[in-house]
């Protein structure tokens, strides 16, 4: 579904990707870990080109991306990239001035050519599927932030792409909305969506994810099935980043 070849980022003096190699099959949800700063949310923002990437390739659905792509002269060929990968971010980015209707029929009307009513018959089935349909009509500011990340992710499903690449999709988030965002993931991971998930929460990743990739300085420093990751991970920095973050250790059982 997506694979990713020695792409490279650099921002100035400080190169954020240092050849970072990667797959994903179709189904697989992977969780990024690792330190702030480390280079997940630049590798997640470079696979749909959101941010151009420096050397390597990108495989999105098929789709191949490289350095030096433009915005308008590559218009067709990124345009097919992001419909394959859709985008979920951390703060929502929903229109204020559209209802939440609105705001998930705007991009299949405008960017697929999907008439209205077809778009609006889809967006209600996705907003009754994330537990929003009640809330059509509503305004953004009228929502928590639980549900608007709610709305985002059903407005990114609306586009019907082949994999989800979501960014902090609860870090925004006060920690008793996390819960049915989490649960909107969990539903999507059992569906079959593919995922890639950049987030700080390791009970999140745990209970999302069925990989993980650990990220630090640029690279990925380690990878395996959630489990192996968590409770028997291979790497010393691994085991360091694990043991301060709340979370990262299993449940006790009863």
């Amino acid at each position: 579904m997506i694979d990713f070849q020695g792409v490279t980022k650099t921002f100035g003096e400080l190169q954020v990707l240092k050849g970072v190699d990667g797959h994903v099959d179709k189904g697989e949800v992977v969780a990024l870990i690792g330190p702030s700063g480390s280079g997940k949310s630049t590798l997640l923002r470079c696979l749909n080109y959101l941010c151009p990437f420096d050397g390597g390739t990108v495989k999105v659905g098929g789709v191949e991306l490289r350095p030096g792509l433009d915005e308008r002269r590559d218009a067709a060929l990124l345009r097919q990239a992001r419909l394959q990968a859709g985008m979920v971010f951390q703060h929502f980015y929903l229109f204020p001035h559209l209802t939440v209707l609105g705001n998930v029929i705007e991009a299949p009307v405008a960017v697929k050519g999907m008439s209205r009513d077809e778009a609006s018959a889809k967006a209600l089935a996705l907003l009754d599927r994330v537990g929003l349909k009640h809330k059509a009509d509503a305004r953004p500011a009228q929502l928590s932030g639980g549900q608007q990340q709610r709305v985002a992710i059903a407005r990114a499903l609306c586009m019907e792409p082949n994999a989800l690449l979501l960014d902090e999709p609860t870090s925004a988030l006060d920690p008793e909305l996390v819960g049915e965002v989490l649960e909107t993931l969990t539903d999507l991971a059992k569906s079959g969506q593919t995922m890639l998930i950049v987030t700080h929460e390791m009970r999140f990743a745990r209970k999302v994810g069925r990989t993980v990739w650990v990220f630090d300085e640029g690279r990925i420093l380690e990878r395996g099935p959630v489990d192996q990751v968590f409770d028997s991970p291979k790497e010393e920095r691994t085991r360091a980043f694990l043991a301060h973050s709340p979370g990262a250790q299993a449940p006790a059982r009863p």
